[in-house]
């Protein structure tokens, strides 16, 4: 669904300037809403003009005195919100700002829904050189109270704001109401996990133009808010510290449950997670889990989508399995459930440092796994977000069993990728980034075969680029999507096809190598029936194996949407 958009104009006294802005916005086709900060007689003169002459796209909302930038654009946001407006692209009434830009602001937003869309200044010669210094004092600081780059500007007036997001915020917290607004707002929405994305922007300044900061008392107000902000800063450390190590599960909105996970970049910093595998590295796997606890209890609470995620896959799970057992869903269930993902990173970390003993990790039946190896042959191996397929991957390049090449969707894990590549050289070597299944990628895949190399691919995520490729079978108990591509894949290569799971129980891990087909054929005429029969037996093999580990499989998004809609992340790609 895309956003529903009102544009929101906080102005004072700048009556000059005005008439241009509207002017420049309203080629856009949104409506309007302009909020009057208690400006003086002659601009509230010719607000009221402007607001007759385009009545159908201009709305009017006079503040009875001057309350300052923050309390404006808060007023604004309140109203748009009560109108039923999704979205706020917030934009100043100088003119400073390219109305041009609106329709990258625009298509950024519908792209990303639940984000932030920060503008980033670019400046020419107008711009004064004390303004311009003067901003960096205040970026370093919001660089410190994040701890991260993520905002890149945190004065640009030009900006759009989920609403339900920023109201929510208004709601919890008292903002300031002056110049400091923009800065503060945009930390406090960090600190709860907004993603922001960045968009540069011209900007101008007209020789003479209105300004209304005020260099002595604005300064003073913006260094109390980043007073405020560093204690707030301290005080949520450990927290903010934890954020950068994992990926975030992102808050619910209405937008979060509707989203495609492909879309969605890796939110973990580098940072964090070298830390991790430093921590690994120095203290082992079992203090390092230590860590996780606190902080995926912090994200259980946060984590809303994630949380219900796991709720719908508990309630099909139990529903099918009646009287065995299996976890009632939950809270408890989706802390266990978000413990085993995160407590997996820590595992691959772990099997490419060579913290993990061969003897930890055993197969149920060799025999099907030794068979191919001692044949020489090249195969297709399908795989599942359930437990730990970089496990075998890790031990057949440390100890020269295999070539063992994971096929992945999307490069969105590049920065967990370069940690796991500092563990062992191996891990991008044998690492193959698709974003479809055309001729060109089947063509490198069948010269891996061909030199005897296992390809590992999963069977349960349909790619970005294949969102409409998907044949329907039942697992637990429901239809769901799945991706054709593993057996298109299978029958374009010739090759054997096998099923791969790696189970964790407590710290041993148990390989599940089992054949699937010794060659998929997809004659023309009934090419949907074997794809159906296909995909149905492998739904069939991961039930079994989600019953048998309940807590391992990591799709944290809504698998049983139907083809047409598009669907929620996962937590880690």
């Amino acid at each position: 669904m895309s956003p529903n958009m009102v544009i929101v104009i906080p102005i004072y006294n700048h009556k000059d300037a005005i008439g241009n802005t509207v002017a420049n916005l309203l080629v856009h086709g949104l409506p309007i809403l302009i909020v009057d900060d208690g400006s003086n007689a002659a601009t509230q003169s010719v607000l009221a003009a402007l607001a007759q002459q385009y009545a159908q796209q201009v709305t009017l909302l006079r503040l009875p005195e001057n309350g300052g930038k923050g309390a404006a654009v808060m007023a604004g946001l309140r109203a748009a919100y009560a109108a039923g407006y999704t979205h706020a692209l917030q934009i100043d009434a100088d003119g400073q700002h390219d109305a041009g830009d609106v329709p990258r602001f625009l298509a950024a937003a519908i792209s990303v829904p639940d984000a932030i869309i920060l503008g980033r200044p670019v400046y020419d010669e107008s711009v004064p050189r004390s303004r311009l210094y003067g901003r960096y004092l205040t970026h370093v600081w919001v660089w410190i109270e994040t701890l991260s780059f993520d905002i890149r500007d945190s004065m640009c007036g030009f900006r759009i704001y989920p609403l339900a997001l920023a109201c929510k915020l208004m709601d919890d917290v008292a903002l300031p109401t002056r110049m400091d607004f923009d800065i503060e707002i945009l930390v406090r929405l960090h600190w709860r996990r907004a993603r922001i994305i960045t968009l540069p922007t011209r900007v101008t300044y007209e020789r003479g133009g209105l300004s209304h900061f005020d260099v002595l008392w604005d300064n003073i107000r913006i260094s109390k808010s980043h007073t405020r902000l560093v204690a707030g800063m301290l005080l949520r450390f450990p927290m903010l510290l934890a954020g950068k190590c994992l990926p975030r599960w992102r808050h619910s909105s209405a937008s979060t449950t509707t989203q495609g996970w492909w879309r969605v970049a890796e939110r973990g910093s580098q940072f964090g997670m070298q830390l991790l595998a430093l921590s690994c590295r120095l203290f082992g796997t079992r203090l390092t889990s230590l860590w996780l606890y606190p902080i995926v209890a912090y994200f259980l609470i946060t984590g809303r989508a994630a949380r219900e995620a796991s709720r719908q896959y508990f309630t099909r799970l139990h529903s099918v399995s009646p009287g065995t057992g299996m976890p009632q869903p939950g809270w408890l269930s989706a802390y266990r459930h978000m413990i085993a993902f995160a407590q997996s990173g820590l595992d691959k970390l772990a099997a490419w440092s060579g913290q993990v003993k061969n003897e930890r990790v055993r197969f149920d039946d060799p025999t099907a796994f030794e068979a191919l190896v001692a044949s020489g042959r090249g195969a297709l191996v399908i795989g599942a977000h359930l437990g730990n397929l970089e496990m075998t991957r890790a031990l057949a390049a440390r100890n020269g069993l295999a070539k063992v090449t994971a096929v992945v969707y999307t490069e969105h894990a590049q920065r967990f990728n370069h940690v796991l590549a500092q563990a062992h050289p191996d891990v991008v070597s044998h690492l193959m980034q698709v974003t479809d299944f055309g001729p060109a990628t089947a063509m490198l895949m069948q010269e891996r075969i061909d030199a005897g190399e296992l390809l590992v691919i999963v069977g349960d995520r349909v790619p970005a680029h294949e969102s409409g490729r998907t044949v329907e079978a039942r697992f637990l108990g429901a239809p769901a999507q799945f991706a054709q591509g593993p057996y298109v894949l299978a029958h374009a290569l010739g090759c054997p096809v096998y099923l791969f799971f790696c189970l964790k129980t407590g710290q041993d891990h148990t390989l599940y190598f089992e054949p699937f087909a010794e060659h998929v054929a997809l004659p023309r005429a009934e090419r949907a029936r074997h794809l159906g029969a296909l995909a149905q037996r492998y739904a069939e093999r991961l039930e079994h194996y989600c019953r048998k580990a309940p807590f391992q499989w990591f799709n944290f998004f809504d698998f049983w949407a139907r083809p047409n809609a598009t669907k929620n992340m996962d937590a880690h790609g």
